[in-house]
């Protein structure tokens, strides 16, 4: 089957179009006829070398895929030959071929395309699972967010959350056009996190109270001015270190205002973790998934031949949404 390989780890030019063989079924798995997937930062850092795999799971790049199913293992009940699905993948998207445990599986629902469909699974189960789950931001009625990143592909499925919930969030970006493209998205407000404070419009926004979850991937060099923008009972949580893995923290203000920080990673988990998840997410908001009013925001499409482009787009920051990769026609 087609895909994307690298010999060794380095920049964007690593990424090359090859065969390799169909990965091997196993009895919980479905194989999916990949038509399209999509670019997430974590592809950024395994192309470099600096994200492996988890034991076991694909080598080729790939969080997510949308496609067609193909087989099924012979303990897959309910899952259909033909079915059109999107997955959430440990690795492997950038193929021809997939192979994942039905847990992490979806239909695709009536309306959505297969460009929609391959940029929904990773920035909505990741935006889902650390906001809305318990152990993780268990986001409450009345509470509002902080999501950093609005623009990209995790931020924006955030917005879609929490506005199809009910909840106020506040997003930063890193221009005035893409703080005025989450605002027309439904966000409350977009921060100009190089312009302006985060920390005090937030207060302002919430009457000095500040947000009960913070939704944060750059780690470290925010990680004060995080803590700051919560609410008493706030949870900080962190799903990347793009600005660094070490800063110090005030465990009194900790204590005293009663502060969590949570780490969360979705890709590490167990399959059965993230069937939880995938089986969450369709309880919450499975009717606003059929309705299609949950949808991914597609930046651009471009051929599997192009994910080094799609790479180099990604490091620039010169998206709004997802970048999607075409794998095969419908």
């Amino acid at each position: 089957m087609r895909a994307i390989v690298i010999r060794e780890p380095g920049g964007e030019d690593v990424l090359q179009l090859g065969d390799v063989p169909s990965p091997a079924l196993g009895p919980a798995d479905v194989r999916i006829r990949v038509r399209t997937t999509a670019v997430n930062r974590a592809d950024l850092l395994q192309r470099m070398g600096f994200y492996p795999p988890p034991p076991g799971a694909s080598e080729i790049l790939g969080l997510e895929c949308a496609g067609v199913v193909a087989e099924v293992g012979r303990d897959v009940r309910g899952i259909a030959v033909g079915t059109r699905v999107m997955a959430l993948l440990p690795g492997g998207g950038y193929a021809g071929e997939a192979v994942v445990h039905h847990g992490s599986v979806l239909a695709v629902p009536d309306g959505m395309t297969d460009e929609e469909a391959g940029a929904f699974m990773e920035v909505f189960l990741t935006a889902y699972s650390n906001l809305f789950m318990p152990g993780l931001g268990a986001i409450r009625d009345g509470e509002s967010a902080l999501v950093h990143g609005g623009g990209g592909g995790v931020g924006t499925a955030a917005i879609a959350l929490l506005v199809e919930a009910k909840l106020r969030v506040f997003v930063t970006a890193g221009s005035d056009e893409k703080c005025r493209a989450c605002e027309k998205l439904g966000a409350a407000a977009g921060i100009n996190y190089k312009t302006e404070d985060f920390v005090a419009r937030v207060k302002a926004l919430t009457d000095g109270q500040g947000v009960g979850v913070v939704l944060d991937h750059l780690g470290a060099t925010y990680l004060p001015r995080n803590l700051s923008a919560l609410a008493a009972g706030g949870r900080l949580v962190e799903i990347g270190l793009m600005g660094g893995a070490k800063s110090e923290i005030n465990l009194a203000e900790l204590l005293t205002r009663r502060l969590a920080v949570i780490g969360s990673t979705l890709r590490s988990r167990p399959v059965d973790e993230k069937a939880r998840i995938v089986a969450g997410l369709r309880e919450r908001f499975g009717a606003a998934l059929t309705a299609g009013r949950l949808k991914p925001v597609v930046d651009r499409v471009l051929p599997l031949a192009d994910a080094a482009t799609a790479h180099r787009l990604m490091q620039e920051n010169a998206h709004f949404g997802k970048i999607v990769l075409r794998v095969a026609e419908a």
